[in-house]
């Protein structure tokens, strides 16, 4: 299977990145496994002028999400990375995810999702805005949740490390 990978965080070597190499190492044991890191792309936000429609999937504005265009096509599995700020995935993957509103996301071959989610908050409700989303997806789409790693409580870069979430996300990966 092809797993893609999108993370989501504009801290290299922060916990979501930290947290997405652990899923992608159990995975990779069986898989083939792409990280994307949106901060390596320059990708504007959707302007909703709808131009896709009209030239077969094209979209008006020439940035870098072609590339990524080209990597969801040919994955199988999306696993979803990013760190939570004000109850909501990070800015640079939202533009991402909002460019999916295109007419080639019908040619993605996609029949499994997963999400990992990093919140410095503790609160019990962080990740509820985004999990809704999250399944509004898998229903839209007829996507199956392969899983999730939800982790409160941390903060500063490398705080993840020693925690058992980068074991959860590596089990979580090896379980695909």
């Amino acid at each position: 299977m092809n797993i893609l990978i999108i993370s989501g965080s504009p801290r290299k070597g922060g916990n979501t990145e930290l947290l997405a190499e652990a899923f992608a190492k159990g995975a990779a044991e069986h898989h083939h496994v792409e990280i994307v890191s949106v901060r390596d792309y320059k990708v504007n936000p959707c302007l909703g002028c709808n131009a896709c429609f009209k030239t077969n999937g094209i979209c008006a504005q020439k940035d870098d999400m072609s590339p990524i265009y080209e990597k969801m096509n040919q994955a199988d599995m999306l696993v979803i990375a990013s760190p939570v700020y004000f109850y909501g995935i990070s800015a640079q993957l939202k533009a991402v995810i909002d460019r999916f509103h295109n007419p080639i996301r019908d040619s993605f071959h996609i029949k499994k999702m997963a999400l990992l989610l990093v919140g410095a908050a503790s609160l019990p409700e962080l990740f509820d805005a985004i999990l809704t989303e999250y399944n509004l997806c898998l229903e839209f789409f007829s996507i199956e949740d392969a899983g999730k790693v939800l982790v409160r409580g941390v903060k500063d870069k490398g705080d993840i490390k020693g925690t058992r979430f980068l074991d959860d996300a590596y089990q979580l990966g090896t379980s695909i």
